[in-house]
């Protein structure tokens, strides 16, 4: 049974969303066009786990266009209820309702699993988790699953070493055109536009702190850094640290960085990124939020068992007053804010993922049977497909290696030399 839509009145708005992202996806549609000529998802039952907005309403109903049969489900904070409406009336199953509670999610994302889907599109990895442990049954018909985050493929490839991973799936976050674009330059943009809308303050000459220097905090740190705010990066990775220290930044401990941050933004996908001992060491007044992200990357939780305090004082912000009597102001409960409070990333940057994804969907259609219970990174030609279909819309030329270069590149072997130079007196 799918959840019942909170306001079906607003399905025409949803509607209108809905076309207007479509016109600027023209990655998405054209390689779902071409799962539609021929016809290697008709039939097939795919369900879909993602921010349930427009961009992702667009990728369910070419989908379905291409003849699959799909059902989404989304958990209430990344819910847009006009969006569901029109996915409905459609005739897409829907699994998501805003005002849901966690029972709620917990039971939708139960009812797109009892729908028996063939393939899985999944983000965070939460229902490919959820099917094996709550719904072995699954298995019988459901082939693979892919996944668009760096969080959810983290615990898949831990399943993969125990030997817990029943399925193939596809790493649709390591795709270079998904991570090159969607992770840096969508949610980079998108959490700093969304904050500053919410907080209404400038970011010139602010302190801002990004704990992670991956895709998403590289990002994040170089939109910040391009609205004027000196930043400091904290990273665990020496490595990444040390990126950070070329490319500019500032690096520190986290709890040392903390003490004079006006915005600290965790970027890191693990849980307890910023913990109690971040959190009191912040200034009177800063603010913290997540980029991306998972449950608990601020540790909500601890710091109420500490002894903090929690107030509303506008849409997605809340004062909490901590032990040692300063305020500071959380964003959104700690959730994905470019998502959870923003519209999500740029239609253009999603148009990349999604049209990935949809290659995905084709690979899994037709060689899941080939691919072991493991997590599998795209083939090449999936990238240079979609980066080809994205520079054909924009009407870009590129070169193609000439034979000389193919030559070079295919032999082991020298394939010349360097002139030797001359001495002066030789030029005559």
């Amino acid at each position: 049974m799918t959840a019942p839509i909170r306001d079906p009145s607003l399905r025409r708005q949803g509607q209108d969303k809905i076309d207007w992202a479509a016109r600027f996806m023209p990655v998405t549609r054209g390689i779902a066009g071409q799962l539609r000529e021929s016809g290697a998802v008709r039939g097939l039952r795919i369900g879909l786990v993602l921010v349930l907005e427009p961009k992702t309403a667009t990728l369910a109903l070419e989908l379905a266009a291409a003849g699959a049969d799909v059902s989404v489900m989304c958990g209430a904070s990344n819910t847009h209820d006009d969006t569901a409406a029109a996915l409905q009336h459609a005739g897409i199953a829907v699994f998501a309702r805003s005002d849901a509670s966690a029972a709620d999610d917990r039971a939708f994302a139960l009812g797109l699993l009892d729908r028996r889907p063939d393939i899985l599109v999944d983000d965070g990895s939460s229902v490919t988790r959820l099917a094996h442990t709550d719904r072995p049954a699954v298995f019988e018909t459901l082939r693979g699953a892919t996944e668009e985050t760096t969080s959810g493929l983290r615990p898949l490839r831990v399943m993969e070493r125990e030997g817990a991973l029943r399925i193939p799936v596809l790493a649709v976050n390591d795709a270079r055109c998904k991570t090159l674009f969607d992770n840096r330059h969508g949610t980079g943009q998108s959490t700093l536009l969304t904050m500053l809308d919410l907080l209404a303050t400038p970011l010139d000459r602010a302190h801002v702190v990004v704990a992670g220097f991956g895709p998403v905090g590289r990002g994040v740190a170089q939109h910040a850094r391009a609205l004027g705010a000196r930043v400091t990066i904290a990273e665990v990775d020496p490595v990444r640290a040390l990126e950070a220290v070329f490319a500019g930044y500032d690096v520190d401990a986290l709890e040392s960085a903390a003490g004079s941050a006006d915005l600290l933004i965790s970027a890191t996908g693990i849980a307890h990124t910023v913990d109690v001992e971040h959190l009191l060491a912040l200034p009177e007044g800063a603010a913290v939020a997540v980029s991306g992200g998972v449950a608990q990357e601020i540790a909500i939780d601890a710091a109420l068992a500490a002894g903090a305090t929690r107030q509303s004082i506008g849409h997605a912000l809340e004062s909490f007053t901590l032990p040692n009597g300063r305020s500071i102001v959380v964003l959104d409960d700690g959730g994905c804010i470019n998502c959870t409070a923003g519209e999500g990333n740029p239609i253009e940057i999603m148009d990349l993922s999604f049209g990935v994804q949809v290659a995905a969907v084709d690979l899994l259609a037709r060689e899941a049977g080939s691919l072991a219970p493991a997590v599998h990174l795209l083939p090449p030609e999936v990238d240079d497909r979609v980066a080809r279909a994205k520079l054909d819309a924009l009407g870009l030329r590129i070169d193609a290696p000439s034979s000389a270069q193919r030559d070079f590149l295919g032999s082991w072997a020298s394939t010349g030399r360097r002139a030797a130079p001359q001495r002066d007196g030789a030029r005559s």
